[in-house]
């Protein structure tokens, strides 16, 4: 399988910026069965789970997870069998993400949404159903995905004094975090309403072993909390592709930008990188 790694760097013009400087390190394009940070986190996942003779992966997600399609990728490319924890009602037919999933080898299995928020506590049962496997977090985020986030660092070739992301579980922020020279620091734009990201993170670095102050959440873009949008964002999603012939996704990317382009969050004489 080929992966496009260092992901490209490309400075990205644009009369909004303000006196910015902005790359856009395109992770969007290792691989389109792992976009953006999904090889990343589920790298060193899979190390772990040959180094300790794991033949399955059992992960969690919503309806429209890309983390349950890139691991049911990730077992079709690499010889696990999958299985996805899905929140909620089954619905069929089955939407563009489950059913690529489930055309990829991943096993379904829907539980309500009480349960699915006791993670934890239904472990015992799927393993009694399941058999032995190796446990992904939904969305990926644990130290091994921490650990894969982390080399994206040195692949930029540049001085820089901002690194952004659009942020779900904090993982690829906490991450990066670890990575980043004194001068330099993390913003992630969390794309849910609500401030628990800041602990999340915090968690993160926390199990991988190396706590940082070097980053922050800005949480004021989130356009109404998780998938939602208005015409606003539609709008500049739009507009972004006719300007850059790049597609935004309006839940997580979109709204990083937006910030960028449109909140003016950074002062003139700063030099970003966003990831994509």
């Amino acid at each position: 399988m080929d992966l496009r790694l260092p992901s490209p760097l490309r400075r990205l013009d644009d009369e909004r910026l303000g006196g910015v400087t902005l790359f856009l390190k395109r992770d969007d394009l290792i691989h389109p069965d792992f976009p953006g940070n999904k090889w990343r986190k589920l790298k060193y996942n899979l190390q772990a789970a040959r180094d300790e003779n794991h033949r399955t992966l059992l992960t969690f997600g919503g309806a429209f997870s890309n983390h349950l399609q890139a691991t049911a990728a990730a077992g079709h490319h690499f010889g696990f069998r999958t299985i996805g924890i899905v929140r909620g009602e089954e619905h069929t037919p089955l939407n563009p993400v489950l059913a690529r999933a489930r055309a990829l080898g991943m096993t379904l299995a829907y539980v309500d949404r009480a349960r699915y928020r006791d993670k934890n506590g239904i472990q015992a049962e799927l393993r009694e159903r399941y058999g032995d496997f190796h446990l992904i977090p939904e969305g990926g985020a644990n130290r091994h995905a921490l650990r894969g986030c982390a080399e994206l660092v040195a692949e930029i070739d540049r001085d820089f004094d901002v690194l952004c992301f659009s942020s779900g579980t904090g993982a690829t922020l906490a991450g990066a975090a670890t990575a980043l020279g004194e001068h330099q620091r993390a913003v992630g734009f969390s794309a849910l309403k609500g401030d628990f990201l800041d602990g999340e993170v915090r968690r993160l670095q926390a199990e991988y072993g190396r706590a940082t102050g070097n980053w922050a959440i800005d949480g004021r873009f989130h356009f109404g909390g998780f998938a939602k949008r208005d015409k606003t964002l539609t709008d500049f999603v739009d507009d972004f592709r006719a300007r850059h012939g790049i597609a935004l996704d309006p839940v997580y990317e979109g709204k990083m930008m937006y910030a960028i382009l449109a909140g003016r969050v950074f002062p003139p004489g700063t030099t970003l990188v966003a990831v994509i």
